[in-house]
């Protein structure tokens, strides 16, 4: 099994998935879709803080229409002398001392004072002065409903925005809520719809009297659009239609002018990915449609790799290659110094970690699955079960936190001109050794100097010899390269192992089960553990 584990590590590194470009416009370029990050926030997150809710202002309108309960500040001067505070009644009249009573409701705020004066004229025709200021509105009880974190019935002024009120229902719901489809119902009719892109890109925010009772309706997001990479905005942008153009995104995302790129993301309705490169300048009139994601990339990430040098060596630690190089061609760029062990490089791939994480995590489920659906034939053995399966449950959720390293084993008569960098690669030189490490089910693990007239069982008695946990049929000797040779220390015709300067001799310990099928499902994994993350995780 362990064999097998380790060829299909090996056969998923060495196949590089070339990726068909369809358009005509297309770049011709591998594309490796791992590199696509799914954005984190959508656009307009940190909107709703509070600090809109906290805020009231009493902005001039000038299209506001006076109400019942807002408050006037009337000012006559001339023939006679009045300044009062007046109150539109709930008939929507105005008492004016010596003048009398006049419906104001309806009035648009910047007509007020002009009809004010033409009724306070008809009673003194000559030598009168009037100003009269809109001071205090109506307060107002509105509903807010939909993709809101916190729907309900929120007080106001019929002069507050949109904004306070939904930042008083806690904002909108980043996974569902839409901030381009907001409805403002009165009576059950639409009277108003609103788009909050218009004030986040631009600060145009619509003025909009509210009444007694409306409903804000925060709808949810229908179409979306993910933007990552060499961009001011990387945010999930919300689409208006189904699809939108390059050259539109541009204009909201505001490209950096580094990039020169972008690599679209499509999904198919079978779940296959597939991800095309296209050159900005050539394509404005691209079409993006919801669903895609969309990196933009510099000139320099698309023709070049990143490559990350580590270790013992006299180098840069970062270099940046043409794509297409090979690992002999960047092997015989770097710089060792006295102290580099150049024979026993090592590679490490995100892809591979990739790979190996979810060979891992594919092998953990299989396990709780079988765990959980166990049957027993008495009560006693239901007990045993019980506890035997909260040990397996509480590994699982261990090793599901194990981190695989990905590294790709270099053998010894392994063609590096065959072997093509990806990008973000790491090569890691070792220093000369002379050490052996003892790790897992011994004693007291740790480093020892190599004697060569020494055995193995010599390294072993030396930390203390094995642990009650210690499995001597499962012991791993990791070599330099991180090649791994199986050990059985524990059979009667076993030979000495080979233990070369710099190797790592790993003791993995007993499963200690009564389920005959967990005490495999468990091995297996505990050895992809130690092979993909040089770490021993106990049962």
């Amino acid at each position: 099994m362990f064999l097998r584990v380790v060829s299909l590590f090996l056969l998923h590194v060495c196949a590089l998935a070339a990726i068909e470009l369809s358009s005509a416009t297309a770049v011709s370029e591998e594309v490796d879709a791992s590199r696509i990050e799914t954005s984190a926030k959508v656009f307009g997150h940190n909107l709703f803080n509070g600090s809109f809710a906290s805020n009231t202002q009493f902005r001039y309108n000038p299209n506001y229409r006076i109400n019942i309960g807002d408050t006037i500040n009337v000012k006559i001067w001339g023939a006679i002398e009045i300044e009062a505070a007046l109150t539109v009644d709930s008939q929507g009249n105005i008492f004016i001392p010596k003048v009398g009573t006049l419906r104001v409701m309806g009035t648009r705020n910047d007509e007020l004072s002009r009809k004010l004066q033409n009724a306070i004229k008809k009673e003194f025709r000559s030598n009168v002065y009037v100003y009269a200021d809109l001071v205090s509105y109506q307060a107002v009880s509105v509903f807010v409903t939909g993709a809101v974190n916190k729907p309900g019935l929120y007080e106001g002024l019929s002069s507050d925005s949109v904004l306070q009120f939904i930042d008083k229902a806690k904002g909108i719901n980043a996974e569902t809520g839409s901030y381009r489809n907001i409805l403002i119902l009165r009576e059950n009719r639409e009277v108003k719809a609103l788009d909050l892109y218009k004030f986040m890109l631009s600060g145009d925010l619509e003025l909009f009297q509210f009444q007694m009772g409306d409903v804000i309706v925060v709808d949810s997001v229908r179409n979306y659009l993910e933007i990552t990479g060499d961009v001011k905005r990387p945010y999930r942008y919300e689409l208006k239609s189904p699809y939108t153009t390059l050259g539109m995104v541009k204009k909201v995302v505001l490209p950096n002018p580094t990039s020169t790129n972008v690599i679209v993301t499509r999904w198919n309705q079978d779940n296959e990915q597939s991800a095309q490169i296209y050159k900005i300048s050539e394509n404005e009139e691209l079409k993006l449609y919801a669903g895609e994601s969309v990196e933009f990339i510099p000139d320099h990430q698309a023709q070049s790799l990143t490559i990350n040098i580590e270790g013992e060596h006299a180098d840069t630690h970062r270099l940046v290659v043409p794509k297409g190089t090979t690992l002999k061609e960047l092997y015989s760029r770097i710089r060792m110094s006295p102290l580099s062990d150049s024979s026993s490089f090592q590679l490490f791939r995100k892809s591979v970690a990739t790979q190996q994480k979810e060979l891992i995590s594919a092998s953990l489920d299989d396990l709780e699955a079988k765990t959980l659906t166990t049957g027993s034939m008495t009560g006693e053995e239901a007990v045993i079960r019980k506890q035997e399966a909260a040990l397996v449950l509480n590994f699982i959720e261990r090793a599901r936190k194990v981190e695989p390293k990905g590294q790709v084993v270099i053998n010894r008569d392994t063609n590096l001109s065959r072997v093509v960098l990806e990008n973000e690669d790491t090569i890691f030189i070792p220093k000369k050794s002379h050490m052996v490490l003892v790790q897992g089910e011994v004693q007291l693990p740790g480093a020892q100097t190599f004697v060569e007239s020494l055995h193995f069982k010599d390294y072993i008695d030396a930390c203390g010899g094995y642990s009650f946990r210690a499995d001597r049929r499962q012991v791993l000797i990791i070599h330099k390269n991180g090649s791994v040779t199986p050990y059985d220390a524990g059979a009667w015709f076993a030979g000495d192992a080979s233990v070369e300067p710099g190797d790592s001799i790993l003791v993995l310990g007993k499963v200690d089960t009564k389920y005959l099928q967990a005490i495999k499902d468990i091995t297996q994994i505990i050895y992809q553990i130690a092979v993909g993350a040089a770490v021993v995780i106990r049962y």
